[in-house]
Formats: C-alpha cells, sequence, structure tokens
C-alpha cells in the first residue's frame, strides 16, 4: 500500500476510534504533505512519491527530537511526555532504522574503498554512507560513527 494511502487510513481510523493524539499529529503531517505537494505544484489528485513522503516525515520527525531536547533542558517533562509519543506515531512510518554495527560496517568499507585518511574526506564519506544507507539511520548517529572511523 502507499504511504499517503496508509496513512489517510491510519488517520481514518484514528478519528473513528477517537484517538487524539494520533489524530493531531496525522493532521499535521497530512498538513505538510499537502505543503510539499503545493511546493512541487503536482496536479491535483496526484500524490507525493514514497520518498518524498518519508522526507516529510524525516523532518517532522527532527522536529520532535528537537523538541525533546529543548523541554528536557527546561525540565519541562509533561511536554516531553507529549513529543516522546508523538515521536513514536511518526517513527511508524519509517523505514527499521539500523543499529550501530551495521553502520560501522558500512563506514568500514566506504572508508577502505575510497581510501579516506584524513578528517578532509569527511564530507565524502557521509555523502557515500548516507547513500547506501537511504534514510535508515540517523545523520548524526552517522556523523558520530565516521569520526570514530576516521579518528582510529
Amino acid at each position: 500500500m502507499p504511504l499517503a494511502k496508509q496513512i489517510n487510513n491510519d488517520f481514518l481510523t484514528a478519528f473513528k476510534n477517537k484517538q487524539d493524539t494520533t489524530v493531531s499529529v496525522l493532521r499535521l503531517l497530512k498538513a505538510a504533505l499537502t505543503n510539499k505537494e503545493i511546493e512541487k505544484k503536482l496536479p491535483k489528485g496526484e500524490n507525493l512519491a514514497d520518498d518524498d513522503i518519508l522526507a516529510v516525515i524525516k523532518s517532522e520527525v527532527k522536529k520532535r527530537k528537537d523538541s525533546i531536547e529543548a523541554f528536557k533542558q527546561g525540565h519541562r517533562d509533561d511536554l516531553v511526555q507529549k513529543e516522546e509519543k508523538e515521536l513514536a506515531i511518526l517513527e511508524r512510518y519509517l523505514p527499521k532504522q539500523l543499529s550501530e554495527e551495521p553502520i560501522r560496517e558500512i563506514v568500514k568499507k566506504v572508508i577502505s574503498g575510497i581510501g579516506a585518511t584524513a578528517l578532509a574526506d569527511f564530507g565524502r564519506v557521509m555523502g557515500l554512507v548516507m547513500l547506501q544507507i537511504q534514510g535508515r539511520a540517523d545523520g548524526q548517529v552517522v556523523s558520530k560513527i565516521v569520526k570514530e572511523e576516521m579518528g582510529k
């Protein structure tokens, strides 16, 4: 099932079951997707590609993670819990995330493949790793692992 249809079906189900948090999050996500459709100037009735939808979801996930950090610093545990619930709802639509070990293996292969030796090659390594991972890992985690492996 296309991702847009799945999101819409989940929204309708949550609405019928009076799941307020899920309805709220999916309503905001649908609005963000509509904005992306307008930005891309898609003809009426044509949906975004799954890659574009995933990019919007990742953006929304990043917003929630940033908010969680800010609320933790402000000692607002109530808002942290709210954002974490919203984050969990959004993460259902993302591909399964890789753990650190498979990422580390990919990083090692890329570093040896291009012969990267100095931190000046960091950007090239990151670009190639992120192409292989294709959204299955957070960029900050990948960056940390690349720095660790290049520092050896």
